[in-house]
């Protein structure tokens, strides 16, 4: 039942990600401008009705979707089942079913819910206290690190940055635990995660989980961007302290007013007492400033350990043993037994020993300098204050800088640290150089791997250390030191899951046990040659046949524009294809074809190769596969998003998942990855759920950055209307400068009469307009993209009326699109509505004509990428003839009925799709989080199929050997083929 449990984890956070857009939420804040107590007075709520996408209803007994339809079946033997034919015959007879309430974003469950705070009774005496670095970034240098504060009944966080959830999932770190999240700043480099995370929190157990998130005023903007697609059943209980920004959100600094004394406490009970000072940046010359620019530095400080209870002296001062000597260990005072006179716990106890205090220092930028050395807030923990001859001196034990190597290493930041006299310092901001271990380190390996098998599609990460040691690491622009080595303060840099302790006091300090080892790529080899001893024959085997591939293309030289293949290439080819053919025959017992490692591969028959594909160069287009998961990170697998590399031309993504960029530096380096961003020319969104944008605002803020100092122009970005609500209100805090244009705009009926046009004139979208409108017999508006023509058996349901166009903001926008194609060399970028959620899109991407030598005319490649979606015909149809279709594939075959409930499609149906459209290379992607490595498939329906991995590179030259790896991978995976991440997933439960 463990794994049934698990499934119905894994995809509550699925069955949460689609909020209705037309859904109002509520949103009240309350704001300090004063130091006082917050905990259980003033906080702000964001909820909603609440919503999941097509839960069935639980039966009486309690149990979940799942254990209803499933009983007492495992995993495993629903694996082993007759695959169900019903969703390929529905589709043949052009009959698939889908969930018509999700598609409309009326699918709501049966009663309201209220996520409520955890309750939990505290340990104030033998407590368990440590903080801990969990390095979200710090390999790829693309958000703050997060810093945990752990005691024994009680979990803070500081800082959720992108990645987090992938990294808890790795260390085996327990979100469900977490009571309180806390953010230094409000950027996407500190709460890039924080949605998918609430998300996760939201759908664990059976009524879900919330968590207090504590940041400055501008954490009010954050969460009213939030609010249009964080799922309708979350409850977000966000507390905000400090000034609040002017109406017009630009507030002018003025130095007076910041000069607190004392702290703004947070958090005060029997085990932590944890207060915020607030930093706003030096506009000098009375400059603006906007929300987002605070930073904040937290300081926490456990109670004092009392000291030890002298029995004697209290004997010598009347007290009998008994409950007395409890009430004077708890610090009170008590009368004596046999004296007329007060007993005070100072007089029976030792000296006490102060509690243990950390700070959490945020300074982003030298601006922030000037506050944070000038704040009296922080005078009681320095050694050099005057307030060091008062009795209430605190001694910091421990200061984890958060901010750049930039800020921490001049003169002024170093003499600044040493007025902490021996604390210990830890440096866990961006450093001058990269970890030596990667952060995911079960990710690492497993791309390792595949680059061992298939170099080629697999390339090495561009973040790995050099391989002749491990000892190396990657170098990075130096960062000017303004002081002499000698005169830096001692400190250490910050590595994973760096402890240091705080309670019990005989432990107090660093705790090194927990960072894992270090790793590289040779000792990842190795061990693959040590568990299966065959895989360098796989290798050599897939590297021979695609050298062949490269080195003898098979052509004679053109004659009249044929392309005709040599007979030596086909009878080459027969041995090797008639051991494929034979393959499901020549079966190991392990389930792995017995290939002939030492036969030549099979070539296509050159006449079933594409003519886009004639004289196709290596530098004309690359897919990369940035993630291939559903709903929530894995271990294995990021969320959805895909990087189209035309190299001199630009670059494009589709869909932006949590931890896009992260991906991108991981797969071009560091540098690479701010030079794709440089060159991107748009980036398209399919539709509005979490797991397929949130990633969006890290990578628009990061290009603003590269580009301030540089001419350039904002960047596009095409998605559901309902996108550009969140865009609009996280502008509020950063830069994204970048264009907006809804996905309805793109349709092919709009974007063909643009681009067919030599001008593009408001003329002709006008006319395209009235044709449209005078079909629907409407007046001049706007309407929702309908997926079918009317009268056909899938006519849309959720046709709506929009709001009119506004043709003078319009036009620019498509005038842009149009000019950025072709610089790109695209014929054509256009949108198809598909079934699964409102406002859901599939893209086809076609590429301009070219002429060969001979001055012969060969179409343009076209590219299909799915969405989320159930099979329908408008998405066949835009798929006719494509080069390649990428196909969501998020349940295997046996699943159908999980499929129709959320609008997902079967590994078959994505097949058929593709096979219907006369795709001529499929891949499949989108993959439920329950297949962690690999997913269950029919190698019998793969001859023109292949399984995306993480980081995966599909260059179009290569595209006609893509399906002949598949076989060569199942070696790898052949002992995980049914695996379930049952461990991985049970860390999220409550426990």
């Amino acid at each position: 039942m463990s794994q049934i449990s698990n499934l119905r984890l894994l995809c509550s956070y699925s069955s949460f990600l689609c909020p209705n857009p037309f859904c109002r939420l509520s949103f009240s804040s309350s704001l300090l401008s004063k130091p006082r107590v917050l905990l259980n007075s003033h906080f702000s709520t964001l909820t909603a009705l609440s919503y999941s996408g097509r839960r069935a209803r639980r039966p009486a007994n309690g149990g979940g979707y799942f254990q209803h339809r499933r009983g007492n079946s495992t995993l495993r033997e629903e694996r082993s089942k007759d695959r169900d034919p019903a969703p390929v015959r529905e589709m043949e007879e052009g009959m698939v079913g889908f969930n018509k309430k999700r598609a409309e974003g009326r699918d709501k469950s049966d009663r309201p819910r209220t996520l409520q705070l955890k309750s939990r009774k505290l340990n104030p005496v033998n407590t368990i206290c440590y903080v801990q670095i969990l390095g979200t970034g710090m390999d790829t240098q693309d958000t703050s690190p997060s810093v945990f504060l752990f005691f024994d009944k009680q979990r803070f966080i500081f800082n959720a940055g992108e990645g987090l959830q992938r990294f808890c999932t790795e260390h085996k770190i327990k979100l469900s635990k977490v009571d309180h999240i806390f953010l230094t700043r409000v950027s996407s480099e500190t709460a890039g995660g924080l949605p998918g995370l609430l998300l996760t929190l939201a759908g664990i157990g059976e009524e879900g989980m919330s968590v207090n998130i504590w940041g400055p005023s501008d954490l009010k903007y954050l969460v009213d961007a939030m609010r249009s697609f964080i799922p309708n059943a979350a409850m977000v209980h966000t507390r905000s302290f400090g000034e609040m920004q002017s109406a017009n959100e630009v507030a002018v600094l003025d130095h007076s007013l910041h000069c607190c004394v004392d702290p703004i406490i947070l958090i005060d009970d029997e085990v932590v007492r944890l207060s915020a000072i607030p930093l706003r940046p030096n506009c000098s010359g009375g400059s603006s400033m906007k929300p987002g620019d605070v930073a904040v530095v937290y300081t926490c400080e456990l109670p004092e350990i009392k000291g030890k209870f002298d029995p004697e002296k209290a004997a010598s001062l009347g007290l009998k043993p008994g409950p007395k000597y409890r009430e004077l260990q708890l610090g009170n005072s008590v009368m004596s037994d046999h004296f007329n006179i007060m007993v005070h716990s100072s007089d029976v106890l030792g000296p006490s020993i102060p509690g243990p205090v950390v700070l959490l220092v945020d300074c982003p930028t030298p601006s922030h300098m000037q506050e944070l050395f000038s704040t009296q807030s922080l005078n009681s923990y320095y050694v050099d204050s005057p307030d060091c001859q008062r009795d209430g001196i605190k001694l910091v034990n421990c200061v984890i800088h958060l901010g750049p190597a930039s800020v921490t290493k001049k003169a002024d930041y170093q003499i600044w640290m040493k007025r902490f006299g021996k604390a210990q310092h830890i440096m866990a901001g961006h450093e001058m150089k990269n970890m030596k271990i990667p952060i995911l380190k079960s990710s690492a390996r497993i791309s390792a791997r595949l680059n061992y098998i298939c170099p080629q599609l697999f390339p090495a990460s561009g973040v790995w250390p050099p391989k002749d040691g491990i000892a190396s690491s990657f170098r990075f622009s130096i960062v000017p030191c303004e002081v002499h080595p000698s005169d830096f303060v001692d400190s250490v840099s910050a590595e994973n899951l760096l402890k240091f302790h705080l309670r019990p006091y005989s432990q107090l300090g660093l705790d090194r046990s927990a960072i894992p080892e270090l790793f590289n790529q040779t000792h990842i080899f190795n061990e693959l040659l040590s568990e299966i001893p065959e895989i360098k024959d796989v290798s050599e085997c897939i590297s021979s046949f695609w050298r062949n591939h490269v080195e003898n293309k098979g052509l004679r030289p053109l004659k009249c524009g044929e392309v005709v293949e040599e007979p030596w290439i086909k009878e080459a080819s027969q041995p090797f294809d008639d051991n494929l053919r034979n393959q499901r025959k020549n079966t190991s017992k392990i389930g792995v074809p017995c290939l002939n490692f030492n036969q030549k591969p099979e070539l296509d028959d050159v006449s079933d190769i594409p003519t886009c594909l004639d004289n196709i160069t290596r530098e004309d287009m690359e897919i990369v596969l940035l993630g291939t998961g559903s709903a929530q990170p894995s271990k294995y697998r990021n969320v959805s998003s895909i990087f189209i590399n035309l190299f001199s031309k630009g670059c494009l993504l589709l869909d932006c998942g949590e931890g896009t960029l992260a991906q991108l530096k991981r797969r071009f380096g560091v540098d690479g990855a701010d030079n794709a961003m440089k060159t991107l020319k748009c980036i398209w969104i399919s539709h509005i759920h979490a797991d397929h944008h949130t990633g969006l605002a890290r990578i628009l803020a990061l290009r603003c950055q590269l580009l301030r100092d540089s001419p350039h122009e904002p960047l596009l970005v095409i998605g559901p209307r309902s996108l550009k609500r969140f865009l609009d209100a996280y502008s509020r805090l950063e830069d994204l400068d970048m264009l907006f244009l809804d996905c309805r705009h793109t349709t092919e009926a709009s974007m063909d009469a643009v681009l067919s046009s030599h001008g593009l004139g408001e003329d002709c979208f006008a006319e395209v307009e009235e044709k449209e409108n005078i079909a629907k017999g409407s007046e001049p508006q706007l309407l929702e993209t309908t997926l079918f023509g009317q009268g056909s058996k899938m006519q849309s349901y959720w046709k709506r009326p929009g709001s009119p166009v506004d043709m003078a903001t319009v036009m620019p926008v498509l005038r842009k699109l149009k000019e950025l194609l072709h610089k790109a060399g695209l014929e054509a970028l256009y949108s198809v509505p598909v079934i699964h959620c409102p406002q859901a899109f599939a893209v086809v991407l076609k590429a301009a004509e070219r002429t060969n030598s001979v001055g012969k005319v060969i179409p343009g490649w076209k590219l299909v990428y799915s969405g989320d979606t159930r099979p329908c015909q408008s998405l066949i149809d835009a798929s006719h003839n494509a080069t390649v279709l990428i196909h969501e594939a998020t349940f295997e075959d046996g699943l159908g009925e999980e499929a129709v409930a959320r609008n997902h499609s079967t590994t078959m149906e994505a097949i058929q799709v593709g096979t219907k459209a006369g795709a001529y290379r499929i891949i499949l992607t989108h993959f439920s989080q329950r297949y962690p490595k690999i997913p269950v498939f029919d190698e019998a329906h793969m001859h023109n199929t292949c399984i995306a991995f993480d980081l995966m590179s599909v260059n179009i030259a290569d595209l006609h050997l893509l399906p002949k790896v598949l076989p060569y991978l199942k070696v790898l995976f052949r002992n995980e083929m049914v695996v379930d991440e049952s461990d991985d997933a049970m860390d999220l439960t409550v426990g």
